[in-house]
């Protein structure tokens, strides 16, 4: 490995820079890109996936908050002439804008710090996309796909997956990367359902549902939503209150964030669809 310094890793940006060519090449291959894609990179830190995606297409488009580290991008990749640097925080950027005749297919090895909140805010653009691979912290991807009963079943799980089909590929150890982190990592991708499974009436009142009962994860339903819905309303949609939040599906928490819906509504049959 050479000794020059060139660009630290920084803290404050949670920047672990991917450097193991055999993980590149498999990430890459996962990704599958194709000429005509619309790609976005999310973080491509010194470029090492940037560098192979751009061989295949070199139209991609990536998002930089390190003002730093675009000036190394620009001369880097200087002979691609399509190849476009949007400076921004990945967290406030508006992916839609990106979109041409192509769904966005974005993908990014994501710093841990800010992984949860960049999901939900892409997930909330899921429209417009054909599909994601992330590199996250391998707790993270377990998340994202965990069942009813798992210990890493919540919040990130369900709205993940009402979004979208979540598949863990391969897990990637702390070596792969300078500094080598502390966590294990692991790839995973997302495809948006092109018909939701599950469809809320109300996408916020589903978040508001899953979010305070699992504020109380290791409480009882009964006590975990009580000031949302009563016991009665939980049993007459054939719901346990007894049972914890960790055991209920995406279904049922769809099931009773749509009652209270039509409670607020007076009717059952309004549907305000709002998937966003």
């Amino acid at each position: 490995m050479s000794n020059k310094p060139g660009h630290q890793a920084r803290k404050r940006f949670g920047q672990n820079f991917l450097q193991d060519p055999g993980v590149i090449e498999r990430i890459v291959r996962a990704i599958h890109p194709k000429a005509d894609d619309t790609i976005v990179e999310i973080g491509p830190g010194l470029g090492a996936i940037t560098e192979e995606i751009l061989a295949v297409n070199p139209a991609l488009q990536v998002v930089e908050l390190d003002r730093d580290l675009i000036p190394v991008l620009r001369t880097k990749f200087f002979n691609y002439p399509e190849f476009r640097i949007h400076e921004a925080d990945a967290l406030k950027f508006d992916f839609r804008q990106l979109v041409s005749d192509k769904p966005l297919r974005i993908i990014g090895n994501l710093p841990y710090n800010i992984s949860t909140p960049l999901i939900f805010h892409l997930l909330s653009q899921a429209g417009v996309v054909q599909d994601m691979h992330f590199m996250l912290q391998k707790e993270v991807v377990q998340r994202m796909g965990a069942v009813p009963g798992d210990n890493n079943y919540g919040r990130l799980g369900i709205m993940t997956q009402y979004f979208c089909k979540v598949q863990p590929l391969f897990e990637v150890g702390p070596g792969a990367f300078r500094p080598a982190p502390k966590v294990d990592s692991a790839i995973v991708r997302l495809v948006p359902h092109q018909v939701l499974p599950h469809p809320a009436k109300d996408l916020e009142t589903l978040q508001a549902v899953v979010r305070t009962a699992f504020n109380a994860r290791r409480k009882t339903l009964r006590k975990a939503l009580a000031g949302l819905v009563t016991v009665e309303q939980l049993q007459q949609l054939g719901i346990n209150d007894g049972l914890r939040p960790e055991n209920l599906s995406l279904a049922d928490y769809v099931a009773i964030a749509d009652s209270l819906v039509d409670r607020k509504t007076g009717s059952a049959g309004v549907s305000g669809d709002d998937h966003g």
